[in-house]
């Protein structure tokens, strides 16, 4: 470490004044410059393995976009034509399947939403019939016993023998 640095981990009077100014500006920051003070010499191994660990990771990115990049995100060129050529023939022909594909499941989605809406339209029909059936007026018989007759426990048929 260059020692003839103004801020350095040592107790000269250029850190002990940032120590004191980071106490009156806010602690942590005077905290910190007394933990740089008395700890900062061995922060040299520590930048090192942070250095080298943070190197790892955005190699890790790189190496990653130089695969996209291969594969025909990026459109690198391998250097030989006929590979090439049909790296692109063979990827536009599995963007074309793929855009087939998802129309069929958009097809199919259309499909099964209408037959839901069809069945919902059944039921519904149904109900309403049934209901309309019970709800009819009926001739000869007492408002007594229809009122009691659907309040004794029998249901409509059909309604819930499904």
């Amino acid at each position: 470490m260059n020692t003839s640095a103004l801020i350095r981990p040592a107790w000269t009077p250029a850190t002990i004044a940032l120590m004191v100014i980071g106490f009156m500006v806010f602690w942590p920051l005077g905290l910190a410059m007394l933990a740089y003070i008395i700890w900062g010499d061995r922060l040299d191994g520590f930048k090192r393995d942070v250095n080298r660990a943070t190197d790892g990771i955005f190699a890790g990115c790189r190496r990653g976009s130089d695969k996209a990049a291969r594969w025909g995100h990026g459109s690198a060129r391998t250097g030989n034509v006929a590979f090439d050529d049909w790296r692109e023939k063979e990827l536009e022909r599995l963007n074309e399947e793929r855009r087939k594909l998802d129309e069929m499941l958009s097809e199919f989605d259309e499909y099964a939403r209408e037959l839901r809406r069809a069945k919902d339209q059944e039921e519904f029909d149904r109900f309403m019939a049934n209901r309309n059936k019970s709800t009819s007026p009926t001739t000869g018989g007492s408002t007594g016993s229809t009122g009691a007759g659907k309040r004794g426990g029998k249901s409509t048929p059909g309604l819930l023998d499904e």
